[in-house]
């Protein structure tokens, strides 16, 4: 009898794990939690009522902005697949990360079969954050997600059906794949990713991430 799903995608993340751990990468050296630069501005969330866990936010346009990650801030790109949205999202990931002095690292992975693996490799480099960029990462995420929250975790484009803590989304009409045989939003527009709604996701997400509001949905 073939293994659970579960159990094959936990053991792929620890081999991943044990492969990497003599990288002797830089990122692997211990360093203090990041913090934002900035604050939030009016209308991103209310400041009396921390949101709940897997709750949606719906932050007023530019509240976001004068929230930057710290030089250096280290972040690990995942993509998977080649249509319009997620080249769209992977542009406004690379140009935040060029304009924002962010240590930028992209991971793309071509084969489904490797995408388990390919999140444990991002996990093990020691990232602040892992970016997913991508419906075809989805359903690997709320797999390998639930078992290391200590690592955080920003979707874009995109959300898991049931985030834990460590998992940030951000989404609007137009987007909002949620994987694990759910199938297609009705609303799913791929001319809704713009240049402009990517380049604020990514800003509205590592802002919420960097203020620890997370495992929720930004809704744009």
């Amino acid at each position: 009898m073939r293994p659970p799903l579960r159990a094959v995608a936990l053991l792929a993340v620890t081999a991943a794990l044990l492969a990497g751990c003599d990288s002797g990468d830089d990122w692997a050296r211990p360093r203090p939690t990041p913090s934002a630069i900035g604050t939030l501005g009016p209308g991103f969330v209310d400041p009396s009522a921390k949101p709940a866990p897997e709750a949606t936010i719906t932050p007023q346009p530019g509240s976001w902005a004068g929230v930057h990650p710290p030089r250096g801030y280290r972040v690990v790109l995942l993509t998977s697949g080649d249509d319009t949205p997620t080249r769209a999202l992977v542009s406004a990931v690379q140009e935040w990360a060029e304009e924002e002095h962010v240590d930028l690292r992209t991971t793309a992975i071509a084969d489904a079969h490797d995408i388990v693996p390919r999140i444990a490799t991002a996990m093990e480099m020691g990232p602040d954050l892992v970016v997913s960029a991508g419906n075809d990462l989805i359903d690997a995420l709320a797999l390998v997600t639930p078992n290391h929250l200590d690592e955080k975790f920003l979707v874009v484009g995109a959300e898991l059906a049931e985030p834990t803590h460590n998992v940030t989304a951000v989404d609007w009409d137009g987007a909002s794949f949620r994987g694990e045989g759910l199938g297609m939003s009705s609303t799913y527009d791929p001319a809704s990713f713009t240049s402009e709604r990517c380049a604020s996701a990514i800003r509205a997400g590592v802002a919420a991430v960097l203020n620890d509001l997370t495992g929720i949905v930004v809704w744009l």
